[in-house]
């Protein structure tokens, strides 16, 4: 049991500034996002610097007292929050939220853990630069957690994901000693990548502290469309035409179920469809150029779209006028997760199939849940062009009490698509991690060859146990 002679221990490390215990203040960092995992800590723990991470993880290391690393606290799988019993204290990097350095010449940002993703934007723009990754929660959302969950967002199709962004990594290991990884470098090959371990651990192997992240020359100019289209399909077939025609330049391709952007013209005000016709299905596309002396991205992408009606691949289309509405575009597809959430209980899933299988997935899936579960309503979204789909199942409509629902149909749900999933060729997991909420059906579905390297892996690093207990490594007998 943590005892407030250990509390007095760090604040004596940390100072009062560094170390909080107003349960009040306390409160809101215990529960996920969603509000479905709910957990208890005695404190947080928020050191300034490097340094001082490394003195309170060897202090808790001496102390036998596990430790939960957090950022912006917007995991989707309660993958930051804490036990239920007290038994670990919550370690927040938002102290730690400075830009150490920004070079255009280099195209590096040098970022501490807790700096918020829109912060990040802001600097690079004003460098002539930009980072390019985005997702919903880029108001919160920090270096640090997006480093160690690997994130992808709306420009993984052209820029990959973290881990093709992140150039280097400093971290705390579990023994308190610091990795200084930071150089980047493009040839190193000094054994096992350190940095690639860390990325995607989601704070179960060390606690990241800064990163080398690569940024890309700012857009110029970009044309974002809105296309409807008949079929998951037809988006395929899309995607493959506007390649052909556009090339690298294609850098968001999102394709949208017609009841999910319902969900969003319902519940979030001031939004409105991009075309008149209701179609099935809808894309949004975004062709973007560096340099202003290239043909202009919204004449090509308007060129492409022609092509395409003539193919009948698209039923109606709409190419965004100005800055304003390109905006108006993609608030629609930033706002899924959030319409979604406000229709009513639901189970979502995060998951990925091979690019070649995701149309016919994104139909038979929901057509074979609901099937299987009565009452039920199912549909998606996702970044096409790399498998990521945004499954949702709905619970039965007049459903009152959305955890009991889950508690009694979560589990074979679960399985259900998990399933389907795995028979795909996919994962379970595509950008969010597998925090708490997958960790079993990881241990259930994962080969043993997967889950033996993950827990030898873990136990090397973290041979007590204390780095993010209960999180991603599913233990023996679960599964």
């Amino acid at each position: 049991m943590i005892q407030q002679q250990h509390i007095d221990r760090f604040i004596a490390l940390l100072g009062p500034k560094g170390v909080v215990t107003d349960p009040d203040d306390i409160s809101p960092w215990t529960s996920d996002w969603r509000g479905r995992y709910h957990g208890a800590a005695m404190a947080i723990l928020s050191p300034a610097s490097t340094q001082e991470v490394a003195d309170t993880v060897k202090l808790a290391a001496e102390l036998g007292i596990a430790l939960v690393p957090q950022g912006g606290n917007t995991s989707m799988v309660g993958g930051a929050t804490p036990p239920a019993d007290g038994s670990a204290l919550i370690l927040s990097l938002r102290r730690m939220n400075h830009i150490r350095s920004l070079s255009p010449d280099d195209n590096l940002a040098l970022c501490e853990a807790g700096v918020i993703l829109s912060v990040l934007h802001d600097a690079a723009e004003a460098a002539g630069r930009r980072f390019p990754l985005s997702l919903g929660a880029k108001g919160s959302a920090t270096v640090g957690g997006l480093v160690s969950t690997n994130a992808g967002g709306t420009q993984v199709l052209r820029h990959g994901t973290m881990r093709a962004l992140v150039e280097g990594i400093e971290a705390v290991l579990p023994d308190g000693s610091i990795f200084d990884g930071l150089d980047a470098l493009k040839k190193d090959n000094r054994g096992y990548d350190i940095k690639q371990l860390l990325i995607g651990a989601e704070g179960t192997l060390g606690v990241v502290t800064a990163a080398s992240l690569r940024l890309v020359p700012a857009i110029a100019a970009r044309g974002v469309g809105w296309v409807g289209v008949e079929t998951p399909a037809d988006a395929l077939r899309l995607l493959r035409l506007t390649e052909e025609r556009l090339g690298d330049s294609v850098e968001g391709f999102e394709v949208i179920a017609d009841d999910t952007l319902g969900f969003v013209l319902g519940h979030i005000p001031g939004t409105r469809s991009p075309i008149e016709t209701r179609t099935p299905w809808h894309v949004l596309i975004e062709v973007d150029h560096a340099d202003l002396s290239d043909p202009s991205p919204a004449e090509r992408l308007e060129g492409a779209l022609a092509e395409a009606f003539e193919r009948g691949i698209a039923v109606d289309a709409a190419i965004a006028a100005n800055e304003a509405q390109a905006e108006a575009f993609w608030r629609i597809r930033e706002s899924l997760s959030e319409s979604e959430r406000a229709q009513g209980p639901a189970l979502q899933y995060d998951i990925s199939v091979p690019v070649a299988k995701m149309p016919a997935f994104m139909i038979e899936a929901a057509e074979a849940t609901e099937a299987t579960f009565p009452g039920t309503t199912a549909s998606s979204f996702g970044h096409l062009g790399d498998g990521n789909v945004h499954f949702h199942v709905r619970a039965p409509r007049g459903t009152s009490d959305g955890p009991a629902w889950i508690a009694a149909q979560g589990q074979a749900i679960n399985a259900f698509v998990h399933d389907a999933v795995v028979a795909a060729g996919g994962s379970i997991s595509a950008e969010h991690g597998i925090g708490q909420m997958k960790r079993t059906e990881l241990g259930r579905l994962a080969g043993p060859a997967r889950i033996g390297a993950l827990r030898a892996i873990k136990t090397a690093f973290d041979p007590k146990g204390l780095f993010n207990p209960g999180k991603l490594i599913p233990l023996p007998g679960e599964g």
